[in-house]
């Protein structure tokens, strides 16, 4: 989890961090980082939002606030984290100005309960963040006789199905939204690729999933590991010839509380 999220991050937020300034928060903003994780987001946003009144990192795993406490150690006075549940939220109603919630949809039971929870807390034309990952949205080539689109469809999403997860839940986001009654609604795509930010951190995503998923997406496939990891390899060795390309669309849906 912590190599993922670090390859995440230094892949994807130069083009996300663009994305933060259409939102035009007061000031004085209270901003919630909803499955924070390591915190680097949350450190992130404050220093994007210099002015807020708190930055808060709310995540399930005890671990992993570990380590964003341990960042947050001599920076910004306006950031804390705590252990939370996103489908009950201790804050009250109508209490934050923007909440950011990224690649958390894709393991959640249910999301549109959480996302029910980002609406509940945000104020009356405060802004929601979902980054909302969709393993659909990954596009790889034929390599050495392997078929990487195979891995998505065999592996990935029997076994969400079995874990109560949805493997495509980024193109369903922006419908559940609309249904909680967000306005305001858009979506933008980043576009990791090979052409787009380093090779090796687009490489360093898909070698952590390879490390930590092989063998559960083996289990609920009915494929053997070795297979599941070569299919690994095929999207990996890809991403690293540079005479290759691949990519993923990821969804950023917004939206506003009416």
């Amino acid at each position: 989890m912590l190599r993922t999220l670090q390859h995440q991050i230094e892949a994807l937020w130069p083009q996300e961090s663009k994305l933060f300034s259409r939102y035009a928060l007061p000031r004085d903003a209270r901003i919630l980082d909803l499955g924070c994780g390591t915190g680097e987001v949350t450190l992130r946003l404050a220093a994007i939002f210099p002015g807020a009144e708190s930055v808060i990192g709310v995540d399930l795993m005890p671990e992993l606030l570990a380590v964003a406490r341990q960042r947050a150690l001599g920076r910004e006075a306006a950031v804390t984290f705590e252990q939370g549940d996103g489908f009950a939220l201790r804050f009250p109603d109508e209490y934050f100005d923007l909440v950011v919630c990224r690649h958390v949809t894709q393991m959640v039971p249910q999301p549109e309960r959480m996302l029910s929870e980002i609406y509940r807390v945000l104020r009356h034309g405060a802004w929601a963040h979902v980054l909302s990952e969709d393993y659909g949205m990954l596009h790889f080539p034929e390599r050495g006789g392997v078929d990487p689109d195979q891995l998505w469809h065999r592996a990935v999403v029997p076994f969400t199905k079995a874990t109560g997860t949805d493997a495509r839940v980024g193109r369903r986001t922006l419908p559940m939204m609309r249904t909680l009654g967000f306005t305001h609604l858009g979506i933008q795509y980043l576009t990791l690729d090979t052409e787009r930010g380093p090779r090796e951190e687009f490489a360093g995503i898909l070698s952590a999933w390879r490390d930590g998923y092989s063998a559960p997406l083996a289990e609920h496939s009915g494929m053997a590991v070795g297979e599941v990891r070569e299919m690994f390899d095929a999207i990996i060795a890809t991403i690293r010839d540079p005479n290759s390309y691949g990519v993923w669309q990821v969804p950023v849906v917004a939206g506003r509380r009416s």
